[in-house]
């Protein structure tokens, strides 16, 4: 893996994606995408071990919400407005792109935490779990996201396309090249 990062522009659109849509939506669309992936991946969990019941805290710090992720919960995310008061056993902080890039196995979450574009508090062990689970999982977010639609992802990637052309500017999460019509 490399680093990136400089090249990863703040993502202001996610941030009034994030500010425009009610916690419920969210927490509804997040867990369907993490139960996704599980059933996509049946041995993400095994491959946490003990650190699959953990609760990890994701703060993207350039957004005004915390996403409370417990791999192995039924309900295994929880969008929470900050501030907000939570147990959890890690907390892993950085800007959204770079934390994306990093769970889409573009950015390098070692050389992430020691260039301090993230920060990690708490069990380490149990990030570090985690980020082995998911590298090993080679997990792609936009896929993964248009899956949701079923028949329709197709239409899923026209409209996110258009919807938010900053994820052609992203590494590593850009969407499936245009389709273009024989003619």
């Amino acid at each position: 893996m490399r680093i990136l990062s400089q090249r990863v522009a703040p993502s202001a659109w996610i941030g009034l994606a994030v500010r425009g849509l009610p916690l419920p939506l969210m927490n509804m669309v997040l867990r369907r995408l993490i139960v996704a992936i599980r059933r996509g991946n049946p041995d993400l969990l095994d491959r946490m071990g003990p650190h699959a019941t953990a609760r990890f805290l994701i703060d993207p710090l350039d957004l005004p919400i915390l996403f409370l992720v417990q791999p192995a919960n039924p309900v295994p995310i929880s969008c929470l407005r900050k501030p907000a008061a939570c147990i959890w056993d890690a907390r892993i902080a950085g800007p959204i792109a770079v934390l994306l890039a990093m769970i889409n196995g573009v950015l390098d979450g070692d050389a992430l935490f020691f260039s301090r574009e993230i920060a990690i508090e708490g069990c380490t062990d149990a990030v570090l779990a985690m980020r082995n689970a998911i590298d090993a999982a080679e997990i792609d977010l936009v896929s993964e996201m248009t899956a949701l639609w079923g028949p329709l992802r197709p239409l899923a990637e026209e409209v996110a396309r258009i919807a938010f052309p900053a994820l052609e500017r992203l590494p590593g999460l850009g969407l499936p090249q245009q389709r273009t019509q024989p003619g």
